[in-house]
Protein backbone atom coordinates (compact mmCIF):
# COMPACT_ATOMS: atom_id res chain seq x y z
CA UNK A 1 0.00 0.00 0.00
CA UNK A 2 1.28 3.50 -1.07
CA UNK A 3 1.99 5.92 2.23
CA UNK A 4 -0.82 7.83 2.03
CA UNK A 5 -0.18 12.14 3.08
CA UNK A 6 -2.25 13.55 6.17
CA UNK A 7 -1.62 16.90 5.39
CA UNK A 8 -0.89 17.15 1.12
CA UNK A 9 0.39 20.90 0.66
CA UNK A 10 -2.31 21.95 -2.39
CA UNK A 11 -4.97 21.26 0.34
CA UNK A 12 -3.69 22.42 3.13
CA UNK A 13 -1.46 25.27 1.84
CA UNK A 14 -3.02 27.66 4.12
CA UNK A 15 -2.63 25.30 7.00
CA UNK A 16 1.27 25.76 6.27
CA UNK A 17 1.07 29.47 6.06
CA UNK A 18 -0.74 30.19 9.49
CA UNK A 19 1.79 28.17 11.38
CA UNK A 20 4.80 30.33 9.93
CA UNK A 21 2.94 33.40 9.79
CA UNK A 22 2.27 32.23 13.86
CA UNK A 23 6.10 31.57 14.62
CA UNK A 24 7.12 34.49 12.93
CA UNK A 25 4.49 36.75 14.59
CA UNK A 26 6.06 35.04 17.91
CA UNK A 27 9.53 35.69 17.36
CA UNK A 28 8.38 39.08 16.38
CA UNK A 29 7.04 39.69 19.72
CA UNK A 30 9.71 38.37 21.30
CA UNK A 31 12.41 40.16 19.56
CA UNK A 32 10.21 43.33 18.72
CA UNK A 33 8.65 43.97 21.93
CA UNK A 34 9.24 41.22 25.19
CA UNK A 35 12.86 42.12 24.65
CA UNK A 36 13.84 45.30 22.94
CA UNK A 37 15.78 46.56 26.30
CA UNK A 38 19.02 44.92 26.13
CA UNK A 39 19.32 43.49 29.67
CA UNK A 40 21.33 40.45 31.57
CA UNK A 41 18.64 37.49 31.97
CA UNK A 42 18.25 35.74 35.19
CA UNK A 43 17.57 31.64 35.76
CA UNK A 44 13.75 33.28 36.76
CA UNK A 45 12.75 34.76 34.07
CA UNK A 46 14.77 32.69 31.30
CA UNK A 47 12.80 29.37 33.10
CA UNK A 48 9.32 31.43 33.08
CA UNK A 49 10.13 32.56 29.03
CA UNK A 50 10.66 28.31 29.01
CA UNK A 51 7.72 27.48 30.11
CA UNK A 52 5.88 29.85 28.03
CA UNK A 53 7.08 28.49 25.14
CA UNK A 54 6.99 25.04 26.15
CA UNK A 55 3.21 25.70 27.15
CA UNK A 56 2.91 27.24 23.25
CA UNK A 57 3.72 23.83 21.67
CA UNK A 58 1.66 21.60 23.75
CA UNK A 59 -1.25 23.83 23.17
CA UNK A 60 -0.46 23.69 19.21
CA UNK A 61 0.09 20.03 19.63
CA UNK A 62 -3.13 19.73 21.62
CA UNK A 63 -4.95 22.09 18.52
CA UNK A 64 -3.29 19.48 15.84
CA UNK A 65 -4.84 16.76 17.45
CA UNK A 66 -8.41 18.01 17.30
CA UNK A 67 -8.03 19.34 14.55
CA UNK A 68 -6.86 16.31 12.68
CA UNK A 69 -9.94 14.37 14.92
CA UNK A 70 -12.38 16.53 13.30
CA UNK A 71 -10.73 16.65 9.62
CA UNK A 72 -9.66 13.28 8.83
CA UNK A 73 -13.09 11.33 9.02
CA UNK A 74 -14.38 14.60 6.25
CA UNK A 75 -11.59 14.05 3.83
CA UNK A 76 -12.61 11.61 1.30
CA UNK A 77 -8.95 10.99 -0.02
CA UNK A 78 -8.59 9.09 3.28
CA UNK A 79 -12.18 7.68 3.85
CA UNK A 80 -11.42 5.88 0.50
CA UNK A 81 -9.13 3.58 2.59
CA UNK A 82 -10.17 0.31 3.77
CA UNK A 83 -9.62 0.54 7.16
CA UNK A 84 -9.03 3.75 8.11
CA UNK A 85 -9.33 5.01 11.57
CA UNK A 86 -9.24 8.92 11.66
CA UNK A 87 -9.50 8.54 15.63
CA UNK A 88 -6.18 6.52 15.14
CA UNK A 89 -4.69 8.75 12.73
CA UNK A 90 -5.36 11.89 14.19
CA UNK A 91 -3.41 10.22 17.80
CA UNK A 92 -0.69 9.18 15.54
CA UNK A 93 -0.08 12.62 13.86
CA UNK A 94 -0.07 14.43 17.43
CA UNK A 95 2.00 11.38 19.32
CA UNK A 96 4.56 12.20 16.03
CA UNK A 97 4.88 15.91 16.86
CA UNK A 98 5.16 15.46 20.31
CA UNK A 99 7.85 12.97 19.54
CA UNK A 100 9.47 14.80 17.03
CA UNK A 101 9.33 18.06 19.66
CA UNK A 102 11.07 15.96 22.38
CA UNK A 103 13.69 14.74 20.28
CA UNK A 104 14.31 17.96 18.75
CA UNK A 105 14.39 19.80 22.24
CA UNK A 106 16.67 17.19 23.06
CA UNK A 107 19.07 17.37 20.77
CA UNK A 108 18.97 21.37 20.83
CA UNK A 109 20.98 20.72 24.75
CA UNK A 110 24.02 20.25 22.51
CA UNK A 111 23.53 23.75 21.67
CA UNK A 112 23.66 25.13 24.43
CA UNK A 113 27.35 24.41 25.43
CA UNK A 114 28.24 25.98 21.54
CA UNK A 115 26.17 29.11 22.72
CA UNK A 116 28.51 29.22 25.84
CA UNK A 117 31.44 28.74 24.08
CA UNK A 118 30.69 30.99 21.44
CA UNK A 119 29.24 33.97 23.27
CA UNK A 120 32.37 33.68 25.48
CA UNK A 121 34.67 33.13 22.59
CA UNK A 122 33.15 36.53 21.02
CA UNK A 123 32.90 37.89 24.93
CA UNK A 124 29.62 39.31 24.19
CA UNK A 125 28.28 41.31 26.97
CA UNK A 126 25.96 39.40 28.95
CA UNK A 127 23.30 41.73 28.11
CA UNK A 128 23.29 41.28 24.71
CA UNK A 129 23.69 37.70 24.48
CA UNK A 130 19.85 37.25 24.40
CA UNK A 131 19.42 39.48 21.14
CA UNK A 132 22.11 37.55 20.20
CA UNK A 133 20.77 34.17 21.05
CA UNK A 134 17.55 34.93 19.48
CA UNK A 135 19.10 36.27 15.82
CA UNK A 136 21.06 32.86 15.68
CA UNK A 137 18.11 30.73 16.42
CA UNK A 138 15.81 32.72 13.75
CA UNK A 139 18.80 32.25 11.40
CA UNK A 140 18.52 28.18 12.38
CA UNK A 141 14.80 28.59 11.50
CA UNK A 142 14.84 29.69 8.13
CA UNK A 143 18.05 27.12 7.37
CA UNK A 144 16.04 24.13 9.25
CA UNK A 145 12.66 25.11 7.06
CA UNK A 146 14.55 25.38 3.76
CA UNK A 147 16.60 21.76 4.26
CA UNK A 148 13.61 20.24 5.76
CA UNK A 149 11.24 21.27 2.67
CA UNK A 150 14.34 20.21 0.32
CA UNK A 151 14.89 16.72 2.28
CA UNK A 152 11.04 16.49 2.29
CA UNK A 153 10.88 16.93 -1.65
CA UNK A 154 14.06 15.02 -2.42
CA UNK A 155 12.72 11.95 -0.71
CA UNK A 156 9.33 12.02 -2.40
CA UNK A 157 11.11 12.71 -5.77
CA UNK A 158 13.18 9.05 -6.07
CA UNK A 159 11.37 6.01 -5.81
CA UNK A 160 13.58 3.80 -3.15
CA UNK A 161 12.86 0.66 -3.95
CA UNK A 162 13.69 -1.81 -1.05
CA UNK A 163 16.07 0.48 0.08
CA UNK A 164 13.65 2.52 1.94
CA UNK A 165 10.60 0.18 2.55
CA UNK A 166 7.10 2.42 2.59
CA UNK A 167 5.23 2.16 5.82
CA UNK A 168 1.30 0.91 5.15
CA UNK A 169 -0.44 3.52 7.72
CA UNK A 170 -0.86 6.72 6.76
CA UNK A 171 1.67 9.75 8.00
CA UNK A 172 2.03 13.20 8.50
CA UNK A 173 5.52 12.56 9.16
CA UNK A 174 6.28 15.85 7.16
CA UNK A 175 4.51 18.19 8.64
CA UNK A 176 4.52 16.91 12.15
CA UNK A 177 8.37 17.14 12.20
CA UNK A 178 8.45 20.50 10.72
CA UNK A 179 6.66 21.78 13.57
CA UNK A 180 8.37 20.13 16.06
CA UNK A 181 12.23 21.51 14.59
CA UNK A 182 10.26 24.68 14.63
CA UNK A 183 8.79 24.89 17.94
CA UNK A 184 11.61 22.62 19.51
CA UNK A 185 14.18 25.81 18.13
CA UNK A 186 12.08 28.50 19.35
CA UNK A 187 11.94 26.97 22.90
CA UNK A 188 16.04 26.30 22.73
CA UNK A 189 17.18 30.31 22.73
CA UNK A 190 15.36 30.65 26.00
CA UNK A 191 16.12 27.07 27.46
CA UNK A 192 20.08 28.13 26.84
CA UNK A 193 19.70 31.20 28.62
CA UNK A 194 18.13 29.64 31.98
CA UNK A 195 21.20 27.71 31.23
CA UNK A 196 23.38 29.78 31.32
CA UNK A 197 22.32 31.81 34.04
CA UNK A 198 22.74 28.94 37.24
Amino acid sequence: MAEITLFPFAQYWWFYLAFLAGVMVLLALDLGVFHREAHEVRFREAATWSIVWVSLALAFNYGLYHFALWKFPQDPRLLAIPGFDAAAAAKETALEFLTGFVVEKSLSVDNLFVFLLLLGAFAVPRELQQRVLLIGVAGALVLRGVFIALGAQLIASFSWGRAVPRVGTPTGTSLTLLTAAVAAEVTVSLTGTAARSV
